[in-house]
This record gives structure tokens, C-alpha cells and sequence, in this order.
């Protein structure tokens, strides 16, 4: 039984998920109450099941990219449980999270808008094969890796806000199921070392680097 969490956004989107089947999940927009709710939503989904803490074998948490607040209370509220429950606990991208929940039948562009030109993405392929690993990239850059893909689709929350094109745009909704089932045998990690992946470079790197 698996309990899922992510916190990288204004939403809460978490879950009990076992053997394939949600036996319980939340996805609510909770905006700046974020991080005073997210706890106890999480206690009154066990609450509002049979199943108690004790019974989750394993944790995965997403660390990132996006609110460095939400990132840190999801983390936060894994690695207690994770430590104190001695349960095996592994974490994944937001980006990769948004792949994993969108159908397999073309290359899968998640995209979070990160402002003043800049973006968090990632390309996927049919076999959930990273061409891109998720980074921290200008609109004008991300682009350019996009020439050579014939047909694509963009997966986000921000379609209002991104600055990029494609026939296909997917607003991002969680599929549990999909995302366990792909992340399920992730390699643990001890919990003290799931720490935030925030992907940004400083503007130092940003220069140095040309992004």
C-alpha cells in the first residue's frame, strides 16, 4: 500500500493507493492555506478508510520543481512519516509526475511556468524514457529541442501562462494509479536524504551558463 504526495503546487494532491487501485486520493487547490491544511487532509484521508498509517509500505513524494514552500511541507510531512514509521520512502519529480499521468500515445512535454522567460520541463517518450531530463530552460531554448519531434504534446497547470506552442495541450490532472505503477520500484532513499529539487540555477549559473 502505497501513500503518494505532492505539495509542489498550490494543490494538494495526495493518495492511498493499493495494489493498483485508489483506495482514497484528494486534489484540491488550496492556494496560501497550503501549508496549514496539508497535514491534517492528509490524517483525515486514513481517517476516512480502514486503513491506518501502519499499513502503507512505502512513500513516494514529489520534491520538485515548483513552490519552494509546497516542496518543502510535502517533504517535510514524508520524511517524519517515512523516519518515525521506519516505512521506505523514494521521491520523483512534479514533471515526472506529469508524464506519468498522461496517455503514452505521443512524445509527453510537461511544462511549469517558472517566469520572466524561463520554464521547468522535461520530454518523454513512449516508454517513459527521459530525452529531456527535467531542468530549468528559457521558452527560446526548449523550442529549439522541440524542432526535431514531429508531434509532441505540452502537459501543464499554466496554460494561460506558458510561452510555447503545440497542437496538443493538456491541463495537468493526476492519474495516481499511473504514476505509482511507474514509480512503485524507484530505488529508497534513506529519508534524511530527500531533500527539494528546485532545478533553478542561481543567476550567477544562469550567465555562466547561457540559459
Amino acid at each position: 500500500m502505497i501513500l503518494y504526495i505532492d505539495t509542489s503546487s498550490s494543490y494538494l494532491y495526495t493518495a492511498i493507493v493499493e495494489n493498483g487501485k485508489i483506495r482514497k486520493e484528494i486534489k484540491k487547490e488550496y492556494g496560501h492555506d497550503l501549508s496549514k491544511v496539508a497535514l491534517p487532509e492528509i490524517v483525515s484521508m486514513f481517517e476516512h478508510t480502514d486503513i491506518t498509517p501502519h499499513d502503507i509500505t512505502k512513500i513516494i513524494v514529489v520534491n520538485g520543481p515548483g513552490s519552494f514552500t509546497g516542496i518543502r511541507i510535502g517533504i517535510t510531512i514524508a520524511k517524519v512519516y517515512a523516519w518515525s514509521l521506519k516505512v521506505p520512502i523514494t521521491s520523483i519529480t512534479s514533471l515526472e509526475a506529469m508524464a506519468a499521468s498522461s496517455k503514452k500515445d505521443l512524445i509527453r512535454v510537461p511544462v511549469i511556468d517558472a517566469r520572466r522567460g524561463y520554464c521547468y520541463a522535461a520530454i518523454v517518450d513512449n516508454y517513459d524514457d527521459m530525452l529531456l531530463e527535467p531542468i530549468y530552460i528559457t521558452y527560446e531554448k526548449l523550442k529549439e529541442k522541440l524542432k526535431n519531434i514531429e508531434k509532441y504534446k505540452i502537459i501543464t497547470n499554466d496554460q494561460e501562462k506558458i510561452q510555447i506552442e503545440a497542437d496538443i495541450i493538456e491541463p495537468y490532472n493526476p492519474d495516481f494509479s499511473e504514476i505509482i505503477d511507474t514509480y512503485k520500484d524507484k530505488k529508497e532513499i534513506n529519508p534524511h536524504a530527500i531533500n527539494p529539487n528546485y532545478l533553478k540555477l542561481t543567476e550567477a549559473e544562469e550567465s555562466r551558463n547561457g540559459c
